[in-house]
């Protein structure tokens, strides 16, 4: 029989330490789960109990010590422009929806007060995130009707370049950000939204942090120092946070903390655009060929001291201040061990009192450092509403005809 796992007395301390941190997690997917498995009908999937094959519920939330949560508006980043823009209103239709369904366990954020107000209520602070600025067809208009539906960051890019901004997983096209990229950085500033880079290339962090004058978040990356995947974040840029007042939410994602695993994906990707070319774009047979593929190089585990080593690394290159977690729980389908869902959150935060986090580091890592970049993109909110009006240039004006 398999011997049952010992409790540790130091993850339960940190369960405590959780609850009065709060934790805040940058990204967690549920609500593309709830889309792709039930077409957002919660009468199929209640999350009020133990879902078997999802990493999120509210059980292991309340377990896991997550006091706010940031929950991802994803749609694919290659949808058409109007698709994009419909697929992300279904979303966040389904995050209110989410809410409203459990009003005693969670509760709409839409700003810092929100958070601090929910939490003493007993209830998760839930704030949406949009992941992508495909989701906005190119429009600062309907930019600011996501941010009145809810949404409080938005990731600039996701898998693929927008037409203003490059993406780390893309050929770049832009050198950055185009000047249309550079005013949804301004008009997201106005507004109170975060600018969040992960996802995005290098070159658009640097235009980003050189444009943003809030604070900047990267929902869900890791160092690239120690993982060298295109959607980690390079020292250099790390070593810019201080300065900005931007935190980088470090992610679980086995191929974002662990290189051996990383290679394998990277592999993988290679060989799918091989397969494309020699099959004319047949996707049938690319993806049988890549199941044999991917049976014969399986993908190496990551490990929750893997993870812990990349926080450690944000920290001594950023600062403690500028560190904090970003899961990506049910976005992805394998996950570290020890990192299984999230309820895993005080097991992680154990392993780093055992390298010497001071307790109070570690409420800065749980959720002050993202509660304070959000306080501080509300100030700079307030004083540029003094100073400017909304954006109404588009995007043709800016960076002339856009191709497609």
């Amino acid at each position: 029989m398999p011997r049952a796992a010992v409790p540790d007395p130091l993850a339960d301390s940190m369960r405590t330490l959780l609850e009065g941190a709060p934790l805040v997690d940058g990204h967690n997917d549920l609500l593309w789960q709830l889309r792709e498995r039930v077409g957002y009908d919660l009468t199929r999937m209640d999350v009020a109990a133990r879902v078997r094959g999802l990493h999120t519920d509210l059980p292991r939330l309340r377990e896991g010590g997550v006091g706010a949560q940031f929950w991802s508006v994803y749609v694919p980043s290659d949808l058409p422009g109007d698709t994009a823009v419909t697929a992300t209103l279904e979303q966040l239709d389904a995050f209110h929806l989410l809410l409203r369904r459990y009003p005693d366990r969670l509760g709409l954020a839409l700003g810092s007060a929100d958070v601090d107000r929910l939490r003493s209520l007993g209830r998760v602070a839930s704030l949406a995130g949009v992941e992508g600025g495909q989701s906005i067809g190119s429009s600062l208009g309907a930019l600011r009707m996501l941010y009145a539906l809810g949404a409080r960051y938005m990731t600039l890019t996701h898998n693929h370049n927008t037409a203003w901004a490059d993406s780390a997983t893309d050929e770049p096209v832009h050198g950055g950000l185009t000047a249309f990229g550079r005013e949804v950085v301004r008009e997201m500033n106005r507004l109170g939204m975060l600018v969040d880079l992960s996802h995005v290339a290098p070159t658009t962090m640097v235009a980003a942090l050189e444009t943003s004058r809030a604070p900047v978040l990267f929902s869900h990356s890791s160092a690239r120092a120690l993982c060298d995947h295109p959607r980690n974040v390079p020292d250099g840029v790390l070593g810019r946070l201080a300065a900005n007042g931007g935190v980088c939410m470090v992610t679980f994602v086995p191929g974002f903390v662990s290189q051996p695993a990383a290679d394998v994906y990277l592999a993988e990707d290679a060989e799918r655009k091989k397969l494309v070319a020699r099959t004319g774009g047949d996707l049938t047979a690319v993806e049988s060929r890549l199941r044999q593929w991917r049976a014969e190089h399986p993908v190496p585990r990551a490990t929750l001291s893997e993870v812990a080593d990349h926080i450690d690394h944000v920290r001594a290159v950023a600062g403690v201040a500028h560190v904090g977690i970003g899961g990506d729980f049910d976005g992805v389908g394998e996950l570290p061990d020890g990192l299984g869902d999230v309820s895993t959150y005080p097991d992680l935060f154990a392993e780093l009192s055992r390298r010497g986090w001071s307790d109070e580091d570690l409420r800065a890592l749980a959720g002050r450092n993202a509660l304070r970049v959000l306080r501080d993109a509300e100030a700079v909110a307030r004083d540029e509403q003094t100073r400017r009006r909304p954006s109404l240039v588009r995007i043709t004006d800016l960076d002339g005809p856009v191709a497609g």
